[in-house]
């Protein structure tokens, strides 16, 4: 792949980033971008998850160092959402490829819904319905598959779970959900890696370029917030999903294109 091709990438993971740190969903920005690129699924989902990776150990780290992280109550965390984030990475790894140019896009156009749709969230505590260890067993492993699957919009399902579920205020759940968020992404990114399928120049590329992304919009959310950022997210991934349809090779647009004919 061309270094053209590559610093393009950089400069959608830098977009990415900085969307990120201000609305979450930048994956929703960066896997399209990989797959319009040429990169099969499995690759672009696999070298798309170390970028995602490198962001969400960063922001762990930075939560950790401030004490906000409470391992006592995440260490079952920990291992169940890595589990579930390595069980989806080796189904992906292991499905033919013509599935994934079905469900990707399907799924980015999905994501974007809800992101449209999702609540806004308070950051007082409320009445509880399940514990974070009874969470971790249950829903942890079920978005650790998913984020080993496909994974844009994870982070964000993450803290409408802790909220809503288990009764944690914004800031704690946010907290859980870097802990959370960090497991899946490294425990998908193992598969990856055994399975030799992430595209290293590309990713350590957008990597970079969304790590210095994330440290702008972190500069920008202070100021700007979600409002504008967030409806650019969501029209431009729909945008992106819409693209990928309309290849030629993608199964939903042949059957699409022979449906026309038949009519």
């Amino acid at each position: 792949m061309s270094w053209d091709v590559i610093g393009t990438l950089a400069v959608v993971a830098f977009c990415a980033g900085f969307f990120d740190a201000i609305a979450g969903g930048g994956g929703l920005l960066t896997l399209p971008a990989l797959l319009l690129a040429g990169l099969d699924p499995v690759s672009a989902i696999a070298t798309n998850k170390f970028q995602a990776a490198s962001a969400t150990v960063s922001a762990t780290i930075t939560f950790a160092r401030k004490g906000m992280i409470e391992w006592r109550e995440g260490r079952y965390l920990v291992v169940c959402g890595f589990i579930g984030g390595a069980s989806g990475a080796l189904l992906v790894s292991s499905i033919d490829k013509t599935y994934l140019q079905v469900c990707v896009p399907v799924m980015l156009i999905l994501v974007a819904i809800y992101f449209a749709l999702s609540p806004r969230l308070a950051n007082d505590d409320r009445r509880k319905k399940i514990s974070v260890l009874i969470f971790s067993f249950t829903v942890a492993p079920v978005l650790g598959f998913y984020d080993g699957v496909f994974g844009p919009g994870v982070g964000s399902f993450f803290i409408v779970g802790f909220v809503l579920l288990c009764g944690l205020g914004m800031m704690r759940a946010m907290s859980f959900t870097k802990l959370a968020n960090a497991s899946c992404n490294l425990g998908a990114l193992a598969v990856f890696i055994i399975k030799g399928v992430v595209i290293w120049p590309i990713a350590i590329a957008m990597a970079l370029a969304a790590f210095v992304g994330a440290q702008l919009g972190a500069r920008v959310a202070v100021r700007v917030g979600p409002r504008l950022i967030k409806p650019m997210l969501i029209v431009v991934c729909c945008a992106l999903a819409i693209k990928l349809l309309s290849v030629e090779t993608n199964p939903l647009h042949i059957a699409f294109m022979r449906a026309l004919a038949f009519l």
